[in-house]
């Protein structure tokens, strides 16, 4: 760690961060008031690459203004790194922090590793696609990685944030925007879809898409309040169908309670939002912050905060995870687009005479004549909105056949405004605003400016007889000072000048990056000067100004040396482990039948091992969940014992298994796409490796030939591609608060898409929900190519088989494994199954 003071420590609020996906948003984030910013450079490395994302020269540019503003820059190289990208990731990085980034954003450990060893001096943040959610992992990061900075899951609550703040590592914590249903890092539903992976930056969001919940026949569970069964097909996707959909996070109420529980920046999310969103949630947090450092509390302040916030993009608001709750007030069924902000309902509606549209009719061609409806729409305001605001109008019994229109001047609460619409629309429909037009015309007023936000500097200016004239800046926290000297001052030949003359003067500073806000002058009765020259040597102190708090990153070639050799070559690497049939299973039943079938080796998940601990057969591997929270430790540590092996899902339960000598093996949750992570994660204490389904073949057995430690493949059944702490079952609104008595947590119900294909999910006895992948995998056909180049772990992943299934599935990949053996083909793939991402890597 680079032992610098935290934004906490020194501000006494945390540091406001906020998201920018291009250069017209980092404008209007660091003119709303944020104290970072993160963002992308370029379009191949970060989790947002459908962004603008910026280039080498718009981002040199504004890390120079965030610089000069007192704000700070951080890059994102938040995605999972292939062996093959690494030169070029590591040549980003460099580049990056040449043209003025302040710290990086990682979620591969290889990278981590890369760059701790290459350049210590780089600050580095552990992203929350890390997948880091307690105290140990936290310390693991502070200790073997030397990070300055962990940004946690955004499921913690307060008092798990409270815990691990006692780590003395600064902490990032979400604070508001758009939630994922999955816990970050461990999401395979994009990818395993449709290629596009969210560990690489093309999430495709099948989150916030329509889903029915059905049961082993494939009916369709009926979701209290709205009605599954008879729909009209354009009313499908709408009212709870939004399964898979949480609301928006807003903490904006909770921000003293954030900070004494050690949270030291608060992040807001949106790299993909428009510069007005930018600009209207930092602005209203940034007044929030300033309150809070100030003491003060104003409920008209809080309301137009809150109205601000509603007028941006959202989906309804929740704080559900602040207090350790994961139910259904946290979700948005009904709908995954803008709820914006209610501000009244239709009272009365007229069609107006149909226009007549031309069209075509150009070049010879033949002109159309279309008529087009309109309707004045007569709305009565629960709320003030303001001139082309952008309106929704939805009808109450019909949600599908809304519209909008703007409001076309100012009005207050209660007033009844007519809006132009497309047609009329019922009275009672809901009308919100869903743009701001106030937001819009902010961000675009700075949009393309050079200085958007000036820094408070106290101003000292010394004009005495036969001396020359100086002026002195001085940044108010305190980064840099700058002096400047100019002519000798004369005495005055017509009017002496005056303190005010000298304010007004030297105060100009409208092209600088600079406002003065404090003043000294010392003035010698009777001095005369010209203001031209008084002008230029404020002109000089403020250039000198911007040299010295830019020094510092002017400074960087001569540390950081020439572009990096990398080599993806380790030291020592292969195995010659015999291969094993592996079984992942949830009973003692089937690693029974795993057994009998040929599986050399059976893992079973911690709860299951603890649900009937003497029923097992010996040897059974714990395999350990990939969230480990505070309160998931007395579950899962004692499965972790010296010198025996274990399956661990989360980089906590690594530092445990390391410190107290087990013979961990990482599961694919904690992914290795390159031999950097390969090798680091050996370094750190693994003892074998699951590879990511993500991989190709060409990747898997690249890795496997290089390793040290044994190396793992699921080969055949379905992977898990979310875990959620909601649970998906609570739609039903059956809940009774004790998951191991729910019956419904035991059957075997799955979501159904769009598509019509069906995805298991389970929720386990901690309330936390796993989907499973709608096509199950066989890669048993790859057994010889897998084998050769040295995976000796050959995994059914059955948590979904019965006894029978189990035993069938282990026998193929056992036939698959004596093929090899005997120099023959495996036998072709299954009927229905898949190949995964063997033949067809991920975006």
């Amino acid at each position: 760690m680079s032992g610098r003071a935290t934004f906490l420590e020194t501000h006494g609020v945390p540091e406001l961060l906020a998201p920018a996906g291009g250069p017209e948003p980092f404008n209007a984030a660091l003119a709303a008031g944020a104290d970072a910013i993160y963002c992308g450079l370029g379009n191949d490395f970060n989790a947002r690459r459908g962004a603008k994302n910026f280039d080498d020269e718009s981002f040199a540019a504004a890390c120079r203004r965030a610089h000069l503003a007192g704000a700070r820059a951080y890059v994102t190289v938040n995605v999972a790194i292939s062996t093959e990208e690494m030169p070029r990731v590591l040549e980003l990085v460099r580049r990056a922090w040449l043209l003025g980034a302040d710290a990086f954003i990682i979620q591969d450990w290889g990278l981590m590793a890369q760059i701790r060893r290459t350049w210590p001096q780089i600050e580095t943040h552990v992203s929350t696609q890390a997948n880091v959610q307690d105290a140990r992992g936290v310390a693991w990061c502070r200790d073997v990685w030397g990070v300055d900075r962990v940004t946690l899951s955004r499921e913690l609550s307060l008092a798990e944030i409270s815990r691990i703040a006692e780590e003395g590592v600064e902490l990032e914590c979400f604070g508001h925007g758009a939630l994922c249903f999955c816990y970050s890092g461990v999401c395979l539903m994009s990818s395993l879809a449709g290629g596009r992976s969210a560990n690489r930056g093309l999430c495709a969001q099948p989150c916030r898409l329509p889903y029915d919940l059905v049961d082993e026949k494939g009916r369709v569970l009926e979701i209290p309040g709205v009605p599954t069964q008879g729909l009209p097909e354009k009313n499908r996707g709408v009212g709870g169908t939004r399964l898979l959909c949480p609301k928006d996070y807003c903490t904006v109420d909770h921000l003293a309670e954030m900070r004494d529980a050690g949270v030291g920046s608060l992040k807001v999310e949106g790299r993909m939002k428009a510069p007005d969103y930018v600009f209207s949630v930092v602005g209203a947090y940034r007044d929030a912050l300033d309150a809070l450092a100030a003491g003060e509390q104003d409920e008209v302040a809080a309301t137009a905060r809150h109205r601000r916030l509603r007028r941006a993009f959202n989906r309804d608001f929740t704080e559900s995870y602040l207090w350790g709750h994961s139910d259904n007030d946290m979700m948005s069924y009904e709908r995954s687009n803008n709820r914006g902000e209610v501000v009244g309902e239709v009272v009365g509606s007229r069609q107006l005479e149909d226009a007549v549209v031309r069209r075509g009719g150009g070049n010879g061609g033949r002109e159309r004549m279309r008529r087009h409806t309109r309707a004045d729409v007569d709305v009565r305001l629960t709320a003030p909105v303001g001139a082309g605001d952008l309106l929704e109008i939805r009808p109450v019994d019909d949600p599908t056949q809304f519209l909008t229109a703007n409001a076309v001047a100012d009005a207050p609460a209660g007033a009844v405004i007519t809006c132009r619409a497309a047609r009329p629309m019922p009275d009672g429909s809901v009308v919100r605003v869903i743009r701001s037009q106030r937001a819009l015309d902010d961000a675009a007023r700075v949009a393309d400016k050079d200085v958007v936000r000036r820094r408070p500097v106290r101003v000292r200016v010394v004009a005495r007889l036969g001396v020359p004239f100086k002026v002195e800046l001085e940044c108010v926290d305190g980064a840099a000072a700058a002096r400047a000297e100019g002519f000798v001052v004369e005495p005055a030949q017509t009017r002496a000048v005056c303190v005010e003359d000298l304010v007004e003067h030297v105060g100009r500073m409208g092209q600088s990056p600079f406002e003065p806000v404090g003043w000294e002058v010392e003035l010698d009765p009777g001095c005369g000067m010209g203001f031209s020259a008084v002008h230029k040597v404020r002109a000089e102190a403020c250039r000198l100004l911007e040299e010295a708090l830019l020094a510092p990153y002017a400074e960087r070639a001569l540390l950081i040396g020439d572009s990096p050799q990398f080599t993806d070559a380790p030291a020592v690497g292969g195995t010659s482990a015999e291969p094993e049939v592996c079984a992942l299973v949830t009973c003692p039943e089937c690693a029974e039948a795993a057994l009998a079938a040929g599986a050399t080796r059976v893992y079973a998940p911690a709860d299951e091992l603890a649900e009937r601990p003497d029923a097992w057969p010996e040897g059974t591997v714990p395999w350990l969940d990939e969230i480990c929270r505070e309160g998931d430790h007395a579950r899962l540590d004692p499965w972790v014992r010296a010198e025996e092996p274990v399956a661990v899902g989360n980089v906590s339960e690594l530092a445990l298994a390391a410190a107290c000598g087990a013979l961990p093996e990482v599961r694919s949750c904690i992914p290795v796409h390159n031999v950097s992570a390969l090798a680091a994660l050996e370094d750190a204490g693994a003892a074998g490796v699951w590879l990511s389904p993500e991989l190709t073949l060409d990747e898997v057995c690249a890795l496997a030939r290089a390793a040290r430690v044994p190396v793992g493949l699921s080969v055949f059944g379905r992977e898990r591609v979310m875990t959620s702490e909601h649970c998906v079952l609570q739609a039903l609104d059956q809940c009774v608060h004790d998951c191991r008595r729910c019956a419904l947590r035991r059957r075997r119900l799955s979501l159904r898409n769009i598509d019509g294909r069906e995805l298991p999910v389970r929720t386990d006895v901690n309330g936390r929900s796993r989907i499973f992948s709608a096509s199950p995998l066989d890669a048993t056909p790859q057994a010889t190519e897998l084998i050769a180049a040295g995976v000796s772990r050959l995994l059914v992943d059955g948590q979904l088989m019965d006894s029978a299934e189990v035993s069938a599935a282990v026998a193929r990949v056992a036939r698959a494994v004596e093929a090899v053996r005997d120099g023959r083909r495996p036998a072709s793939r299954a009927s229905g199954a898949t190949s995964g991402h063997l033949f067809a890597g991920i975006g």
